[in-house]
């Protein structure tokens, strides 16, 4: 019986934890779009590094162009697009409600899965991707409010739009991600192809605005800042979405895009250890739920 997918998804949800709680630091400093520009340079960085001292060439270039194609597709939609989206939605009705939204993703990455690729849950699998993200939604929604929530009708129309948005292109992504991982191809490999996509849209789309320089001089003048974005480009862009491509080649889409979605429940022993955050029944019972789901994943 084997589980690596299973265990690969959840290493990548307690990695996006710990890249939200630096990326959300870091933005609070230099601002959400700059934490986005600095994070897929550093990770092109790290990744270039990586995959030329662990496999022998800084970029695949023997890669497949099949692979080649479904890897960048992948980057633009779910790194490039789907992240700004998500960034936005942050901004206009807050995390909170934007990681609610977030957790659609599975839902749409189960469709497309099943559309396109003829990819089944079974019954029970299907039980624990409704437990799973029934708690995550408990556990979000109980959440207080935090001070960057707008009340603004035309602000929170648009924030919503945006976070579905921001769902489907990172359920689209994965989907994409599967069909590029295809034949053992390397995590690491597929991470930085990946990466190369949204590093090029985001830094053509910077330059044409005349915001490359801006972005490196925030980088230089705000080094505490920046040091929080390369802790969160490490557990993020790097090791998480590694494992997340891992996780896409040993099984199903729908499983692994759930477990992904943990965060939300992950974050709360930080927020009570670190943050001396409150935690009412309510997200108690949220996490249990969600734990109850994972569990009923992991079974064979």
């Amino acid at each position: 019986m084997s589980i690596i997918g299973e265990v690969a998804a959840t290493l990548t949800a307690f990695c996006w934890t710990i890249s939200a709680i630096a990326f959300t630091t870091s933005s609070k400093e230099i601002g959400s779009q700059v934490v986005n520009r600095i994070r897929v340079f550093v990770a092109f960085v790290l990744l270039f590094l990586v995959n030329w001292i662990f496999l022998g060439q800084p970029i695949p270039i023997h890669a497949s162009g099949e692979h080649w194609l479904w890897l960048l597709l992948s980057g633009v939609v779910g790194l490039a697009i789907g992240d700004t989206f998500l960034f936005k939605t942050y901004q206009l009705i807050g995390a909170r409600l934007g990681l609610l939204l977030l957790s659609l993703a599975p839902v749409f990455s189960i469709l497309i899965a099943w559309i396109f690729m003829d990819e089944i849950l079974t019954t029970l699998q299907v039980f624990g991707v409704i437990l799973t993200l029934s708690g995550v939604s408990w556990v979000v929604i109980t959440r207080p409010k935090n001070g960057d929530e707008v009340e603004n009708p035309h602000h929170v129309a648009r924030g919503l739009f945006f976070g579905v948005l921001a769902a489907l292109c990172q359920g689209t992504g994965l989907v994409l991600s599967s069909k590029g991982m295809g034949n053992g191809f390397p995590p690491l490999a597929g991470t930085l192809m990946r990466m190369i996509a949204a590093f090029v849209i985001l830094w053509v789309i910077a330059i044409f605005e005349k915001k490359a320089i801006p972005t490196i001089k925030s980088a230089i003048d705000h080094p505490r800042a920046f040091r929080w974005v390369t802790v969160g480009a490490v557990f993020g862009p790097v090791i998480g979405i590694a494992f997340s491509l891992l996780a896409v080649q040993h099984a199903k889409i729908g499983i692994s895009s759930t477990l992904m979605a943990l965060p939300p429940v992950f974050i709360i022993p930080v927020s009570y250890f670190v943050f001396k955050e409150r935690l009412g029944w309510q997200t108690l019972c949220g996490t249990i739920l969600s734990i109850a789901g994972v569990a009923v994943l992991f079974l064979k």
